[in-house]
């Protein structure tokens, strides 16, 4: 059993209680994590208020901490990796791909230029505006990718001089705790507090009066709920939320060349990423040859204990979505579609569940209409292009989508037609600390990464300054 502390004003911290973290290999606890009361969550807040004024004021201090504190967080990705995989799930060596990934958002962010001041001279004054940090944010970040999206966050903040309190997913607390202390020997108090618990620690943090800023990644009813409770103090929020990304593959794409691409962008991590594809438009004519590649691609992956080195992909991180995904297959299954591979899920504790492909499926289906976040992918034969585009666009998520064809210029001008914060063209990239990330319609508000994402944690501010009298 692994035991954790919380981060609080650069001090290793108890709750107020524990609560049991499961490992979804075995469905049984492998660890506690701190319940964070409400006066804890006061020192916190109260923490990074102090740190707040100098922390913003010394811009270079904070590029060689946040460098010192990539550095860190390389070094530890061994020792946390299996860490991340116990509670989380996926393989190990993406648990440390993960963690190192994560390290380059800081570095990023340490290097990235902040906005200079803008002037204007006019007759009678100069008016210079800039950007100042926001204050207080307060961060909630999701289960699925829980070290990469909470640096997403933490990274911008801490480079435009804000200070932090940030709150794990209760699901997978002890990897976030742990990267805490790990980055505590870099940055100074009070600057970087990370807290857990249970409900309603989430509903405390949003509605505590000293945060300016709400960062929130996590499912839609959850994200209006957070939009709903910060309204009240009129505070900042950037909400990633759902997507139900589509995948169009145009009749002109070479199966053999994106079968396994496709495959990798629907089921990395058993599924559970917010823009992985979840649903396949592809032509009559090439539909039966994409099943099958991706059917054969299905059977033969090995699923099992991430701690497997040999294992490709891991268990469902929670139980309720190993359900959900098992009732949404036996519903698509109910309404007529094909489980083309996989469909059941396995024997044992594990919140394990076989990689599945469906086919003869439609829209109006729930495993087409909803974001299924998890290992089963429908694919949807199409006769009329502008149609895929139409029905591909018809929900109201629009976080991001994907375009597969030989001929890049046509694949530009599909992608142009999709309403989606992201689209790709031929690749499944991460996205990059460069660019930003945000989607449209239900799936957010504001975006992360690049400086579009560092601005969010900033104030305009305008300075007018008179002629002076004579």
């Amino acid at each position: 059993m692994t035991d954790s502390v919380m981060t609080i004003d650069g001090e290793a911290v108890t709750g107020d209680g524990t609560f049991d973290v499961i490992d979804p290999a075995t469905g049984t606890p492998m660890g506690s994590a701190p319940q964070c009361s409400p006066a804890q969550l006061d020192l916190a807040m109260q923490a990074a208020q102090r740190a707040l004024q100098p922390w913003s004021s010394d811009h270079e201090s904070r590029r060689k901490a946040m460098r010192e504190a990539a550095e860190l967080m390389r070094r530890s990705a061994p020792e946390l990796g299996p860490l991340f995989t116990r509670e989380q799930g996926r393989p190990v060596a993406m648990a440390v791909g993960e963690i190192m990934i994560s390290a380059g958002w800081l570095d990023y962010y340490a290097d990235l230029e902040l906005p200079e001041p803008t002037v204007q001279s006019l007759p009678d004054r100069t008016i210079e505006v800039s950007r100042r940090p926001v204050g207080v944010v307060a961060a909630i970040t999701p289960w699925n990718a829980p070290i990469l999206l909470a640096i997403w966050k933490i990274a911008p903040a801490l480079a435009v001089g804000a200070t932090m309190v940030l709150k794990p997913s209760p699901y997978t607390p002890l990897t976030t705790l742990a990267l805490a202390q790990v980055l505590s020997a870099a940055l100074p108090p009070g600057v970087l507090n990370v807290v857990s618990g249970l409900e309603p620690l989430g509903q405390q943090l949003v509605s505590h009066p000293t945060p300016r800023k709400i960062s929130f990644t996590g499912s839609i009813p959850t994200g209006k709920a957070v939009a709903v409770a910060a309204a009240h103090d009129l505070k900042r929020v950037t909400l990633e939320l759902g997507g139900n990304d589509a995948a169009i593959v145009l009749d002109d794409a070479d199966i053999d060349r994106i079968a396994e691409p496709l495959f990798g962008s629907a089921f990395a991590n058993s599924g559970q990423i917010c823009e992985a594809t979840k649903r396949v438009y592809v032509p009559e004519r090439l539909y039966g040859r994409l099943v099958d590649a991706l059917a054969d691609l299905a059977r033969s992956t090995r699923v099992g204990p991430g701690l497997d080195p040999e294992v490709k992909l891991g268990p469902l991180t929670t139980d309720f979505q190993r359900d959900r995904i098992e009732e949404l297959v036996q519903d698509a299954q109910a309404a007529g579609a094909t489980i083309v591979a996989g469909g059941h899920r396995l024997p044992g504790d594990g919140y394990f569940f076989e990689p599945t492909i469906i086919g003869d499926v439609q829209d109006g289906t729930r495993i087409v209409d909803e974001e299924q976040f998890g290992p089963a992918l429908p694919v949807i034969a199409y006769q009329d292009l502008d149609e895929a585009i139409e029905r591909a666009n018809a929900t109201m998520y629009g976080l991001g989508a994907s375009v597969l064809s030989s001929d890049v210029d046509r694949a530009r001008t599909v992608a142009s037609r999709l309403v989606a914060g992201r689209v790709k063209i031929n690749t499944g990239g991460l996205p990059s600390p460069a660019a930003p990330f945000g989607g449209v319609k239900w799936s957010g508000v504001g975006v992360e990464n690049g400086p579009w994402g560092l601005e969010e944690y900033t104030d305009l501010h305008v300075t007018e300054v008179g002629v002076a009298p004579r």
